[in-house]
């Protein structure tokens, strides 16, 4: 219901989509590369692109574009005849077309397909939990696209919109997958303690390491297009905690799995032994989990990485350069987190598994079920 809610909520920037366009599939008939001029590796002029109009009002009509290039490669574009691509129509007050621009290679089909593949996989392998864990993830994106993102455009403290949101996705998440238990609650528990961990750091490294938000893709962009209100920098300090929250959540729910198999294998299991046993398995999976997110975060600046090593730099200037210096603080932070987020987790755990008044010998086992503590638990 709540993702059927989002949906349909209005973004509120609507009202920016050009409302004189048609947007639609063409297929490439025929191109004309006359117009283009290399210099090396870079290609500037125009391509001409001549498409046959897939779906719409102008459906069956074949139309001239025209495909500008920018001399950059990671945003021009070069149309091979027999391709589909997505196309704009710019139309006059009268509703005729004056111009078309084949903006870019139509992916939306294919990517749906994998995500079709993607959930189908899931449900096959995970069943209930599968679909459970299907529903969670679509939730998720959308309550960034839908809540997230107006809210920081609008202007909203980033911090403090991004430690709601995820406050309200690691509930989502987890209780989906573990149930209103006392497994969910303490994943839940566990994994809050550990985003609240990443936030600090982030705040605090931000500004001690001077990383501001303009290091972040189309950062500038944002402030010539008439967004000079935002602050970049606390965006980049949201982003630094979002992006570690998916893998807290995880090695929370992992420790919180271990003990409450544990627990079930042995319920008579006092709550110092609970918590020893959860941190034993914290330690076991947190090694794997940092190595995750460096691994993670490298991935998208390999390139940098290479330009650097291929004209000599040094480490030392490597690792003050803006760009690197807020990759590493990603990393470290998030690691950081994870590594707290196994004795939150398990310090939880100890709450909500363990007996009080349990003793180790099994011929004096007595559980003071008038503890207050137990009361809470005999509730949950």
């Amino acid at each position: 219901m709540l993702s059927l809610a989002l949906l349909f909520i209005p973004t509120g920037f609507e009202e920016r989509v050009e409302k004189k366009a048609v947007r639609c599939r063409g297929e490439v008939t025929a191109v004309e590369n006359s117009g283009i001029q290399q210099f090396g590796m870079v290609k500037t002029g125009d391509q001409g692109v001549t498409v046959k109009i897939l779906d719409g009002p102008f459906k069956g009509r074949v139309l001239q574009g025209n495909n500008p290039l920018m001399g950059r490669m990671d945003r021009d574009k070069i149309f091979v005849k027999g391709e589909t691509a997505f196309v704009i129509l710019s139309l006059n007050e009268e509703g005729d077309i004056v111009y078309v621009n084949p903006q870019a290679h139509y992916r939306v089909g294919l990517t749906l397909s994998l995500l079709l593949l993607f959930a189908l996989t899931l449900i096959a392998f995970g069943g209930w939990t599968g679909a459970k864990a299907l529903l969670s993830f679509l939730f998720s994106g959308l309550m960034l696209w839908k809540i997230l993102v107006p809210c920081l455009l609008k202007g909203y403290d980033p911090v403090l919109v991004s430690l709601g949101v995820v406050t309200l996705l690691t509930a989502v998440i987890l209780f989906l997958v573990a149930g209103l238990t006392r497994k969910g609650l303490t994943a839940f528990f566990g994994a809050l303690l550990g985003v609240l961990t990443t936030c600090a750091l982030s705040l605090y490294f931000t500004r001690a390491l001077h990383i501001h938000g303009a290091v972040m893709p189309f950062a500038e962009t944002l402030l010539y297009a008439g967004f000079a209100h935002l602050n970049l920098t606390r965006i980049y300090m949201a982003a630094v905690f979002l992006a570690a929250s998916g893998a807290v959540m995880d090695l929370a729910m992992d420790v919180s799995a271990s003990m409450d198999e544990l627990v079930r294998e042995n319920p008579r299991i006092g709550p110092f032994e609970v918590m020893r046993s959860g941190i034993r398995v914290g330690r076991a999976v947190v090694g794997t989990m940092t190595t995750t997110l460096l691994l993670a975060y490298s991935g998208g600046f390999v390139t940098l990485f290479m330009a650097f090593m291929a004209q000599g730099i040094p480490l030392e200037n490597f690792f003050n350069l803006v760009y690197v210096s807020a990759e590493v603080l990603k990393t470290l932070v998030g690691s950081f987190g994870l590594v707290t987020v196994a004795p939150f987790t398990a310090l939880a755990g100890g709450f909500f598994y363990g007996r009080i008044g349990a003793a180790d010998n099994s011929n004096t086992i007595q559980t003071i079920s008038s503890h207050p503590l137990n009361r809470v638990r005999k509730y949950l």
